[in-house]
């Protein structure tokens, strides 16, 4: 699930406190331990954070709900809403839909930083593990729905490049490396969704009537991502070149922020109409694809969480890891880019396809569910000793 977010991480941190790093303590000249009050090292509750954020970002999940029922509203009662959306197409895709697609991304490839560490870790998470996750839930809990399993499988596929950004102020993680993660995953997914995706659909799958062709995979990849990507990467430069790097950051972004999000709901509301006749006539079919979803989002986000976690409590970890890249490495994992996977299955598939119906589905699982792991992440946050075992540890120092 696409991150957008339409208020600057400056922003989020001028407006609470910041909390004290993992394991830091005040030693006083006398080498005693300095008592420090616990609620001045744990970081603002998710009460603080919400209300730091833009009304858009804070009412994000109802917005896209809302905009669900909207577009289910307006495709069952607009008699000509699907030939007006299906006239003209790109690639097979509705010219409306390509619009919501490529202005819902490009802001999210405004902000570049030169931080690259850990980034193995979330390759292996992300390309690796996640993936072949996804396709054993899928595989588990749809055996006899294979057009719909094709669909999921698809948004396993593709890797979060939006959403993770709100999610990971929310949760307060590192937002230099976010944004790295974003930039990476953006250039890999140009490279790798359309090898990726055929040879877990036509390979491993072995879906003979369901089997994918590279050319028009390929081809929707870089539309829905090489523009945006050529886009952002340019607007940065000029901007920069332009307004000036305090300028470009504190004037131009605040502005242009919220749209990217007023993109996702459009696009959303526009889907959502195209498949409404579908959605209410195999209401059966797509609850079910809520559940290899759901289980997905929890595996992948509990096992990063908690692995990075441990990795903090390793004798040197704490510098290396912590919390913060708990949240950036647990909600780049456990997120996915559902535009992208929407997009190339109505390509390849059809608009009125299973495939394209359960990508469909995954806003609809990923932001109520990513949202709720934002509170649990800030509540770990505080219940967890985040620093490292080892001899200089301080006893009964836990947070």
């Amino acid at each position: 699930m696409p991150c957008s977010a339409s208020v600057r991480p400056d922003e989020v941190e001028s407006k609470v406190d910041r909390p004290a790093s993992e394991g830091e303590t005040d030693i006083e000249s006398n080498g005693q331990i300095g008592v420090e009050s616990r609620t001045e090292k744990r970081s603002p509750g998710a009460r603080s954070l919400l209300l730091s954020l833009s009304w858009l970002d804070r009412f994000l999940a109802p917005l896209v709900l809302l905009a669900m029922i909207l577009g289910v509203v307006i495709g069952k009662f607009a008699s000509n809403v699907e030939a007006v959306l299906t006239g003209t197409t790109l690639n097979g895709v509705s010219i409306p839909i390509v619009i919501g697609l490529l202005y819902e991304r490009l802001p999210v490839l405004f902000p570049t930083v030169h931080i690259w560490r850990q980034v193995w870790l979330s390759l292996i998470l992300n390309w690796i593990i996640g993936p072949f996750i996804m396709l054993g839930v899928a595989w588990a809990t749809l055996p006899d729905l294979p057009t719909y399993r094709t669909g999921v499988i698809m948004v396993g596929l593709a890797r979060c490049i939006a959403m993770v950004m709100i999610w990971n102020q929310l949760a307060q993680g590192d937002v230099d490396y976010c944004a790295i993660l974003v930039i990476i995953n953006s250039i890999l997914q140009i490279i790798l969704y359309s090898p990726m995706s055929l040879f877990f659909v036509n390979v491993i799958s072995g879906e003979k009537s369901l089997r994918l062709e590279y050319g028009q995979t390929a081809i929707a990849v870089l539309v829905y991502l090489g523009i945006p990507l050529a886009a952002g990467v340019i607007t940065r430069l000029a901007g920069l070149v332009l307004l000036g790097k305090d300028r470009f950051e504190h004037k131009f972004l605040p502005y242009f922020g919220p749209l990217a999000l007023i993109g996702l709901l459009y696009t959303i509301i526009l889907i959502f109409a195209e498949q409404a006749t579908r959605i209410l006539d195999n209401i059966g079919e797509v609850f079910r694809v809520f559940v290899p979803m759901v289980v997905y989002f929890l595996i992948m986000w509990t096992g990063t969480f908690f692995l990075v976690y441990m990795l903090s409590r390793r004798r040197g970890g704490s510098e290396r890891y912590g919390y913060k890249m708990a949240v950036v490495q647990s909600f780049t994992a456990g997120s996915n880019n559902f535009e992208l996977a929407i997009a190339v299955c109505i390509a390849v598939y059809g608009v009125d396809s299973d495939q394209a119906l359960a990508a469909t589905i995954g806003p609809l699982v990923e932001v109520p569910v990513l949202l709720a792991l934002t509170y649990v992440s800030l509540y770990f946050e505080r219940k967890l000793d985040w620093r490292e075992h080892g001899p200089e540890k301080v006893e009964g120092g836990g947070v």
